[in-house]
């Protein structure tokens, strides 16, 4: 995915295979009677406007960043009606004739926006098998001079489908929403380490980078292979995914995956490597992936990518968790820069070379 970077795949050990957890995890999802026990902390954000639950939220946010980077959020005054909403929108794009969705295909947006056919997105140079709808910030597209950096081809408008006219405003809507939930957690983040809370306002405050992607996961590949999407990162500061009933999410823990359930109510939060870089590796940006569902099952999810201005530079978080930092483990292969614009672009241009290819052939030394 662009906000990605892929990453090697632990060996998963005998009692977590992908292919007997996955099957597990889409059986219990599927069973009222007998809900999954969920394999991530639940952390409550309405704690954190309760001065007597503050700190214990707090800590307990601080543990859930530290150890792995990934936690279930409730209380973030989402309702139901509202993600039963987008999930419905999502499932009625995929369900458009192909003709329609493939009039908003991402191959005409010089932005990167618009619908991805069914394996034409790359994790790690392989096919994810899923399609999907990329949705950002919708702006006037920028006047990119040949002096200019880049990434300013990345804001620009959306392309929303004629025959779903109602899915601009419920999806420009939901990113709004979900802005100000991810700004508040990334504060009470920022506390938790005994940083300031506002050290990121100014990198947010003006034109952030935001990202929406309705997906569909349509089932087994006919080649066999279970790559939904393939081992990776995220890079930038926090996803909040809304998954549907099956599952197929896993990170790893303790060199094997893990199974993440679908919590209903809750949001699957991740910290991106941008914050590993900001704390000088005390907090974790975790490898994850989706295994395709089994057979014609189809899976539907809406990952949002909260990000910063396009041009912010990213700094150090000051305090004395520095102590505790291991620092940074650099990847030849994957450098990361200050400017954050260029580690997104970079993503998009690996994960959709076709596109780069059309609009930006500069970029990909063809």
């Amino acid at each position: 995915m662009p906000s990605a970077h892929p990453s090697p795949a632990p060996s998963p050990s005998p009692s977590a295979s992908p292919s007997a957890s996955v099957s597990s995890s889409a059986s219990a999802s599927a069973s009222p009677s007998s809900p999954p026990s969920p394999s991530l902390p639940v952390l409550d954000l309405s704690q954190a406007d309760d001065p007597a639950l503050r700190d214990s939220f707090r800590k307990e946010l601080h543990a859930a960043a530290r150890d792995s980077g990934f936690l279930h959020l409730t209380g973030h005054g989402i309702t139901a009606a509202e993600t039963a909403r987008i999930l419905e929108l999502t499932r009625a794009f995929f369900a458009l004739p192909e003709a329609d969705r493939l009039a908003v295909s991402n191959l005409n947006s010089p932005h990167f926006r618009g619908y991805t056919r069914i394996g034409h997105e790359l994790t790690g140079g392989a096919s994810d098998w899923r399609d999907q709808l990329d949705v950002g910030a919708e702006r006037e597209a920028r006047e990119v001079g040949p002096d200019d950096p880049a990434y300013l081809w990345l804001e620009g408008p959306n392309q929303w489908p004629a025959a779903l006219p109602e899915l601009r405003d419920a999806v420009l809507g939901w990113q709004s929403r979900l802005a100000a939930v991810a700004h508040r957690l990334l504060q009470e983040l920022l506390a938790s380490i005994g940083a300031p809370a506002d050290f990121f306002d100014a990198a947010f405050a003006d034109r952030p980078h935001l990202h929406t992607k309705l997906i569909r996961y349509p089932g087994s590949a006919p080649t066999g292979t279970d790559q939904g999407v393939g081992v990776h990162k995220d890079y930038g500061f926090l996803t909040l995914l809304l998954q549907d009933s099956v599952g197929g999410l896993q990170v790893v823990r303790d060199g094997a995956f893990l199974d993440v359930p679908p919590l209903p109510g809750a949001f699957v939060v991740n910290l991106g490597e941008l914050l590993e870089i900001a704390t000088e590796g005390y907090l974790t940006a975790t490898d994850h992936r989706v295994v395709s569902p089994a057979g014609a099952v189809e899976r539907f999810s809406v990952p949002f990518f909260y990000n910063p201005r396009l041009d912010a530079v990213i700094e150090t978080v000051p305090g004395d968790y520095l102590d505790a930092a291991p620092g940074i483990a650099h990847d030849a292969s994957n450098p990361l820069h200050a400017e954050y614009g260029r580690n997104e672009l970079k993503g998009w241009v690996r994960a959709h070379p076709a596109v780069a290819r059309r609009w930006h052939p500069e970029l990909t030394g063809a």
